[in-house]
């Protein structure tokens, strides 16, 4: 009846798509394979195919013809409905059920969600001469022999995660060499360490700063400019702050942090220093309109940097493992000091600010030590019912439309739940007043995006404070994403068994339809959809569940 419909995506779920033609809405479902396809593009072409049942007429659609191919030759076996086979294609694509069918990988084709080993047989049976392996197409058997079911078991489940078939079957036979009875959970769990990695990156990078420079306790920053001479100073390296604030004492120069070097002011080892008198400007994405054109100089001690203007490009300095062309570069020296004269020589030069701005104050400093310095009164306050839920509020930031949702939704999170809040995500509510809750701060500002172990510290706390796991408190994680460092980030929570995390507003990069499911399956993991459901599904959510 239909072969394509071309039109404006309305609405994109991972299970259905709206897409707007001739002003009519039309409800197509769609495969994770779809989904992914599709991504942020705002218009799209799927093609199609109907179902008419008693009960049902059903739409479904496919962004390339090869998937609507195998999911014609899917249905045609007996007892494979649409959403049988749409499951098949969000778990391989179209080229790995061609691959999977003809050479008879029954046991991989049996961990698609819902199907047994005696309809994955079938499928085989009846598919195998009609579905032919694409040229170039991998044929290759997995390596079942080498350690039985549980090899083929975790080399399916590994597949699902998106690693490719080559690499992680090289692992695998490694890993049974040595123990050679190891069942399906060891054998995943021993090549699924990344998240473990990271939580101890993270806990040594902690221990570095606290070490140094203490534990963050609450203090009152200034977001308003000061009249004078000024760096400001951007990144998350926190010795080359010390070094530079060392530098400038007795100058008369005042220093900003700016972006991730917010938390700074939470340090006692740093916040000492008189002349660290507040933030400048916002997130990493703003900075070529806030750097435009300012009286003093900028120095970016780590990743963040983007293309300077033309305005700004002869005052802007990097140091550490951050640069770009043209930009004036600061190098340590062998005893690993840097010398930061050349950018006080000419943050003086430049004269800096005219005036002051009244002050406007934000609280920050919020870290594990802190927070739980407080956890005798938060437990009282939830057993009393006057803090109903905790809303974890943080991540990246970026330019592109549809991170308000992050700003709405923490303005319209109810008066009597508190909000935790870390990364460069925060900057877009921040700066509000949120008032307090049971006689504590409704936001919390927890610090870097490296601070994840600092919530993670938190919630661990809480839930032993509670007698309950992490997913038993009433507690939702709400996620903004970027990419980079972020992955680690959320591997660490998802190596915690943490489930029901809202992510968005677009889903990582590294999330192909096999593995977002293989997450949805196993931890719950949702996308974002708009602020008032979500917050209505989080206050309403079994979490134990």
């Amino acid at each position: 009846m239909y072969d394509y419909i071309r039109g404006a995506v309305d609405r994109l779920t991972p299970a259905e798509a709206v897409i707007e033609a001739g002003g009519v809405g039309y409800s197509l479902n769609i495969s994770l394979q779809t989904y992914a396809s599709i991504g942020s593009s705002e218009t799209v072409k799927l093609y199609t195919h109907f179902i008419v049942r008693e009960d049902a007429q059903i739409l479904y659609g496919f962004y390339s013809l090869a998937e609507r191919e195998v999911f014609r030759a899917l249905i045609g076996v007996s007892g494979v409905g649409g959403n049988t086979a749409r499951m098949i294609l969000s778990t391989f694509s179209s080229d790995e059920v061609r691959t999977i069918i003809s050479t008879g990988q029954a046991d991989v084709l049996k961990s698609v969600k819902g199907l047994g080993i005696k309809t994955a047989q079938k499928i085989i049976v009846e598919l195998r001469d009609k579905l032919g392996v694409l040229p170039g197409g991998d044929a290759q058997l997995p390596m079942q022999a080498a350690g039985g079911e549980s090899f083929a078991e975790a080399l399916s489940a590994l597949m699902m995660l998106g690693f490719a078939k080559p690499a992680s079957e090289k692992v695998l036979r490694a890993l049974v060499k040595e123990q050679p009875q190891a069942q399906v959970e060891e054998l995943i769990r021993m090549t699924m360490r990344t998240g473990e990695a990271a939580i101890e990156v993270m806990k040594v990078l902690d221990e570095a700063n606290t070490s140094v420079y203490g534990n963050p306790s609450p203090h009152t920053v200034n977001v308003h400019i000061r009249k004078g001479p000024f760096i400001i100073v951007s990144g998350h390296d926190l010795k080359d702050l010390e070094m530079l604030l060392q530098q400038t004492e007795g100058t008369g120069i005042n220093i900003y942090t700016h972006g991730e070097m917010l938390p700074s002011h939470g340090y006692e080892g740093l916040k000492k220093y008189p002349h660290l008198v507040g933030n400048f400007g916002g997130a990493w994405q703003d900075q070529q309109k806030q750097f435009d054109g300012i009286p003093g100089c900028i120095l970016m001690t780590t990743n963040c940097l983007m293309r300077p203007r033309e305005s700004y490009k002869d005052r802007i300095y990097s140091t550490n493992v951050v640069g770009w062309e043209g930009v004036k570069y600061i190098p340590k020296k062998p005893d690993g000091t840097k010398d930061f004269s050349e950018i006080i020589r000419h943050s003086l030069e430049l004269g800096g600010f005219t005036q002051d701005v009244e002050p406007h104050e934000i609280l920050v400093g919020f870290g594990h030590h802190a927070t739980l310095s407080y956890a005798d009164k938060i437990v009282q306050a939830v057993e009393s019912g006057k803090l109903r839920h905790f809303f974890l509020i943080g991540g990246c930031d970026g330019a592109r439309p549809g991170r308000n949702y992050y700003t709405d939704f923490a303005q319209l999170v109810p008066k009597d739940c508190m909000i935790l809040t870390l990364a460069c995500g925060k900057y877009r509510f921040n700066k509000m007043d949120f008032g307090e809750v049971a006689g504590l701060p409704r936001l919390l500002d927890i610090g870097q995006c490296n601070d994840v172990y600092s919530a993670i510290r938190i919630a661990t706390a809480l839930a032993d404070a509670f007698n309950t796991d992490v997913n038993g408190l009433p507690l939702s994680l709400i996620i903004s994403w970027y990419e980079q460092k972020a992955v680690a980030d959320l591997l660490a929570l998802l190596s915690l068994g943490i489930r029901n995390i809202y992510l968005g507003p677009e889903l990582p990069a590294f999330l192909s339809p096999n593995v977002l499911q293989y997450l949805v399956d196993t931890f719950h993991l949702r996308k974002i959809t708009n602020p008032e459901d979500d917050i209505k599904t989080c206050l309403k959510q079994n979490v134990q569940a």
